[in-house]
């Protein structure tokens, strides 16, 4: 009896500490089991008694639960104490990363003097350099805007998915009305304006959108949102394709607007709130759980792949992701590095350096195929040598169309290194044998070991595409062209990046 007591003892506490390594709820376990084998599956009653230590689970249950977390049923019954809990880095970088002396130069009048000047050397606008403290601020926050999420929730009712008709009917609870629009360019030869809203209470709507439901009911969720978080005000953002509107600016010295900030956090706010209405964080974890993170389960949903990608990375129970949004020839529209994956920056509009090896800037040279909306996205594992370690990342990218008929590239992807140490292995040691795979020619196979560590991480995470890459190459990439460890003229088959003017949005 007392052996039996102290198994379970072990048993639980592995089970709770592996679990809580890998972001699952009892909830979400119990989901889990369900997917495998629906008839053995537990309970979460049954699963919290096993991790306190007031049941035993018989050999076919321990086997399903090891099967989720890719172990062996042995590694559960040993007496060795259960997995120490993984303690997050702290290796964003940035000014909490760096020595602050001498403090005085960092003080608000320096800064605030200085800013404008810096603004105006670089080329950047006061609407870019808000949304980079912005893009800063929800890294910060790993994606988490529970305020926001709440009320999404409190008007869509966790609804999902969204019918447009159903979009249409909470517009009208409102008190907004759609007018619709043709084809007005706003001045801009490069930006197709989608919608814009007129306070008090109009959502004005381009024709074009009639047709593509999955961008209308973004509009309508993200003008709801406007509504909800800002009484339809006004004071918000035009939506264009191949670009972002910078919408009404008092411009003052150095090129900064009293307005900027107020305009860029509105966006990021109402686009949140879009994301969230459109794919409410339980149910929307609950089918990527079920649709093991596959992107274009986006159409079962009525949404585009972008909305699936972005609230992918904020709802998911693993943290380490980072997403991009690119246009040719390197410009980032959207960015997100809950990773703190080292970015190829060039300044705050266009990447004027990069490596061709990062899938987002080889796809965006890639030749465009004739539907590239309807392309099925590719997976890479990638490793970055960073400081003194290797770093291994796993990307899923795809090309696709914007409402203008532009082609740009969606990529989404995760830090490997922190769900390898979750499982036990030694996440930068498998970084460093891929890397040395791919030394000699710059890609390379993913050796035998490492090919089971991810898929046993693949399989954890329930991420189908992180496996599906390992049936491909390794490439080695980082941060800039000029600093890349492959044998030289390796890259040189890359494209040419064309003039920076080509792409010019906000």
């Amino acid at each position: 009896m007392v052996s039996l007591i102290r198994q379970g003892h072990f048993l639980g506490a592995k089970l709770k500490t592996l679990r809580k390594r890998n972001g699952l709820t009892l909830e979400e376990l119990s989901a889990r089991c369900v997917q495998v084998d629906a008839a053995r599956a537990p309970s979460v009653s049954y699963l919290s008694m096993v991790e306190n230590g007031r049941r035993v689970p018989a050999m076919a249950m321990l086997e399903l639960l090891a099967g989720v977390f890719s172990k062996e049923v042995r590694w559960f019954l040993d007496d060795n104490e259960p997995l120490e809990p993984v303690i997050a880095r702290a290796d964003r970088g940035g000014l909490e990363a760096m020595p602050l002396e001498p403090a005085f130069l960092f003080s608000h009048e320096l800064l605030r003097n200085a800013l404008p000047e810096l603004l105006g050397q670089t080329g950047t606008s006061g609407r870019q350099f808000a949304q980079l403290l912005i893009r800063v601020w929800q890294e910060t926050h790993q994606n988490d805007f529970p305020d926001i999420e709440r009320a999404a929730e409190q008007l869509g009712q966790r609804e999902m998915p969204l019918s447009s008709a159903r979009l249409l009917d909470i517009v009208k609870k409102l008190g907004l009305q759609i007018r619709w629009f043709t084809g007005e360019l706003n001045g801009r030869t490069d930006a197709l304006v989608r919608s814009r809203f007129e306070p008090p209470h109009t959502i004005v709507i381009n024709e074009r959108l009639r047709h593509q439901e999955e961008r209308l009911k973004y509009e309508l969720a993200f003008f709801a949102g406007h509504k909800i978080l800002h009484d339809g005000d006004g004071l918000i953002s035009a939506h264009t394709a191949h670009g972002s509107s910078d919408g009404p600016e008092v411009v003052v010295a150095g090129g900064m607007g009293k307005q900027d900030v107020l305009y860029a956090w509105r966006d990021f706010e109402c686009s949140v709130f879009a994301g969230a209405l459109l794919c409410p964080r339980v149910p929307f974890r609950r089918f990527l759980s079920r649709e093991a993170h596959s992107v274009l389960a986006c159409h079962k949903l009525g949404v585009t792949a972008a909305v699936v990608m972005r609230r992918m990375t904020a709802v998911s129970p693993y943290r380490h992701w980072h997403y991009f949004d690119a246009y040719p020839p390197g410009y980032l529209r959207a960015v997100y590095r809950g990773n703190g994956i080292p970015l190829p920056w060039g300044n705050m509009t266009l990447v004027s350096d990069p490596c061709p090896q990062w899938a987002v800037f080889r796809l965006l040279h890639e030749e465009v195929s004739a539907h590239p909306s309807a392309q099925t996205p590719r997976s890479q594992v990638s490793v970055m040598h960073d400081g003194n370690r290797s770093r291994l990342y796993c990307c899923h990218s795809m090309q696709t169309q914007d409402a203008s008929d532009a082609m740009h590239v969606l990529s989404v992807g995760v830090d490997l290194v922190p769900a390898l140490e979750a499982q036990g292995f030694d996440g930068e040691e498998i970084a460093h044998a891929v890397e040395q795979s791919c030394l000699g020619s710059g890609d390379g196979e993913i050796p035998p070991k490492a090919v089971q560590a991810i898929r046993a991480v693949s399989q954890v995470l329930n991420i189908h595409w992180v496996g599906e890459a390992v049936g491909h190459r390794a490439s080695i990439i980082c941060p800039r062209r000029n600093g890349c460890p492959r044998p030289v003229g390796s890259c040189t088959h890359a494209p040419p990046f064309k003039d920076r003017d080509a792409v010019r949005a906000s």
